[in-house]
């Protein structure tokens, strides 16, 4: 039974979505420009780079309310932290007042990694940083990130914690598909170009 209000816990958490806040005030419609996406990097393409950090800092956050608020009121359920951090990513990916259509679900991942492994992440934020300087694309840092993680976890900690972060890293990375195919094709739009603010689309 415990299981079942962690999972609630995480998921309630994971349904704040900040974009769409931002955008209602800001009149601006995030399904019509950018990827689409409700989350941190098209509010950072449409609205610009403090709607973009606001959103991101956000979305971390709640994943860290979501594990560390777990972990207290669960202490004695084995990977509490783990399974109320992957509800909260699902819960952002398909919140239920959206019509379970939220965000791809990188910065509440990212999230749960520092509420789990702070340090680990650290070194996983520099590698989205630097991927993303590099390459113009978050999405690149992002893959790094969701398929790192486990692999770290099921040398650090169990076999166990490490599918559960599994089920989180597929979806995550079957939401970017489309990010991906663009990419290939040279058609992604990056964040220098949003920066430039070429790509805001308003109601």
């Amino acid at each position: 039974m415990s299981y079942f209000f962690i999972i609630l816990i995480g998921y309630l958490i994971g349904t704040s979505n900040m974009a769409t806040y931002l955008a209602a005030l800001k009149k601006v419609d995030l399904r019509a420009g950018g990827s689409g996406n409700p989350g941190a990097s098209n509010a950072m393409i449409l609205m610009g780079w403090k709607s973009g950090i606001l959103v991101g800092v956000h979305d971390i956050g709640k994943a860290v309310a979501a594990v560390l608020l777990a972990e207290y009121l669960f202490p004695e359920t084995a990977l509490a932290g783990i399974v109320a951090g992957v509800a909260c990513v699902f819960g952002h990916m398909f919140p239920f007042y959206l019509k379970f259509r939220g965000g791809k679900g990188f910065a509440s991942y990212l999230g749960m990694a520092l509420a789990l492994h702070w340090k680990f992440a650290l070194v996983l934020l520099l590698a989205v940083v630097l991927i993303t300087l590099v390459t113009d694309y978050i999405v690149l840092g992002t893959m790094t990130t969701v398929i790192s993680f486990p692999v770290y976890c099921a040398v650090t900690q169990s076999m166990i914690a490490a599918l559960i972060l599994c089920a989180a890293s597929l979806v995550i990375i079957y939401k970017h598909r489309s990010n991906l195919v663009r990419i290939c094709h040279g058609t992604e739009i990056g964040l220098r170009s949003a920066h430039k603010g070429e790509h805001r689309v308003h109601k």
